[in-house]
């Protein structure tokens, strides 16, 4: 047997053997399936957080729409039931304020994330009250997995401001 029909044979040996390929196809395969499990991961994570803020706009509206302290002509009297009606939002109980309380969200404060409006609309020959609440200015926080550093794009292409908001008719 000749060197060259030697060296052939070994050749198409190694050529046929699948020891290691399994392991190669893993190592292309596997970045990929953690990006996707990491990206799905961040966009549950968002639309978590978005459909708790939307659930606690709805609650403080329905608070304030059923609240005769909302439109009552003492300014005192108002002002509670609007920082009730925040605080419900932002930490789910209707206290003067959140201390002590852990918000429903992280980051979240009734004094600059939540935003309650009163007004009129005409409907047909009736003036109808509305209450709008709204979370303003409220940055989704990136998780363990931020998105934005492993990519290296803006935190804005991934993290961008939330606003949901509620309006219900005034009940009362």
């Amino acid at each position: 047997m000749n060197i060259a029909t030697l060296v052939r044979d070994t050749v198409r040996r190694l050529i046929k053997r699948k020891e290691g390929s399994s392991t190669i196809e893993l190592a292309i395969v596997l970045p990929i399936l953690v990006l996707l499990f990491v990206g799905a991961t961040e966009l549950s994570r968002l639309f978590y957080t978005y459909t708790t803020l939307a659930k606690a706009t709805k609650v403080g509206a329905r608070y304030l729409s059923t609240s005769r302290d909302a439109t009552s002509t003492d300014a005192t009297t108002q002002s509670n039931a609007l920082a009730r009606a925040k605080s419900l939002v932002v930490c789910g109980v209707p206290n003067l304020d959140c201390t002590g309380q852990t918000p429903i969200v992280n980051g979240l404060t009734p004094a600059t994330n939540v935003k309650v409006t009163f007004f009129t609309q005409t409907e047909g020959t009736v003036q109808v009250q509305y209450v709008t609440v709204e979370i303003q200015s409220y940055t989704y926080q990136a998780g363990v997995f931020n998105l934005a550093a492993w990519t290296g794009n803006a935190n804005s292409k991934f993290y961008f401001s939330l606003t949901p908001r509620t309006t219900m008719r005034y009940m009362l």
